[in-house]
């Protein structure tokens, strides 16, 4: 319900024009602030997409003013401006056209609308601090595993279908990944945009390095080059259950552990109740071929 309500908030920011003049009288109206304005369609999928970009940049910027235009349905509009193509940006100041962007761009539409919405440069304030820790966060959580999918809810239960679809697609190419919750925590939510230069969700990195959203995954699939950048589950038959425990749930299991397998650190790996060692021992065993058989039981 919560989630429904601010999606549709963030839609209402987006204002809709539908005539030459109702776009004439904006442009004098919004003289003062950016306007950006998307030459849109409703047959073509990236333009909704990019709608929906617009949408998250109006929340994050509130004093430039967003518009979409359905291209064939306000034709003197389009040609005055040149518009053979959708989507396409344009961006105007004082009523006067300052740039322009072709195509289906997030990060750089992210780009122009902070370059240009942005009419005052301000000093480091004493938030800094904070911000570079943030950033730090960010760096951990994107290489906290080889494939890391950014997403509003989790694989088993995603709460927005882009989300959905990005998990079914990597599900389906056998894709091993982990995954992080952004409506769990609202600093990583607003903080990973700037990070990564793109506004929406679902984010897919891998190795620390962002690859895109939905489309650009999509993309990747049916080039069939997503195989080829992300690494695959294990096999069947290398498959191995185990279990875990959250040490930073329980401080006396924490510390009693450390003197119970007189092993300082964690992760700490048993099977059959006898300690293995930690990550160190765990590569060298996966790198000598003999992780397998310890994990099956058969050392």
């Amino acid at each position: 319900m919560a989630a429904g309500a601010a999606d549709t908030a963030a839609a209402a920011a987006v204002v809709e024009i539908g005539s030459a003049g109702q776009f004439e009288d904006l442009l004098r109206l919004k003289a003062r602030s950016l306007l950006v304005v998307h030459f849109w369609a409703p047959w073509a999928p990236q333009c909704t997409q990019m709608n929906d970009v617009m949408a998250e940049l109006a929340k994050e910027h509130p004093q430039v003013s967003f518009v979409k235009l359905e291209a064939e349905a306000v034709p003197e509009v389009s040609e005055k401006y040149e518009i053979s193509s959708v989507p396409t940006f344009l961006f105007f100041k004082n009523s006067q056209k300052i740039d322009r962007l072709d195509g289906a761009h997030a990060p750089e539409l992210t780009k122009k609308v902070q370059r240009h919405g942005s009419s005052a440069s301000f000093p480091p304030s004493a938030n800094e601090h904070v911000k570079e820790d943030l950033s730090l966060r960010l760096k951990k959580l994107t290489h906290a595993a080889p494939c890391m999918l950014f997403m509003k809810g989790t694989p088993q239960e995603p709460r927005c279908g882009f989300s959905k679809q990005m998990v079914e697609i990597l599900h389906k190419h056998n894709i091993q990944f982990s995954s992080f919750d952004i409506l769990s925590d609202e600093e990583v939510r607003q903080g990973l945009k700037a990070y990564s230069n793109w506004p929406t969700y679902p984010q897919f990195y891998v190795s620390g390095e962002l690859i895109g959203g939905l489309d650009i995954i999509k993309e990747l699939e049916a080039s069939e080059e997503l195989g080829t950048i992300c690494p695959k589950a294990p096999k069947l038959e290398e498959r191995v259950e185990y279990e875990t425990f959250d040490i930073l749930e329980d401080e006396e299991v924490r510390q009693g552990l450390k003197t119970f397998s007189n092993w300082p650190t964690y992760p700490q790996l048993y099977v059959k109740g006898e300690l293995v060692g930690g990550l160190d021992i765990v590569k060298e065993l996966k790198e000598n071929g003999e992780l397998l058989p310890i994990l099956r039981g058969e050392n």
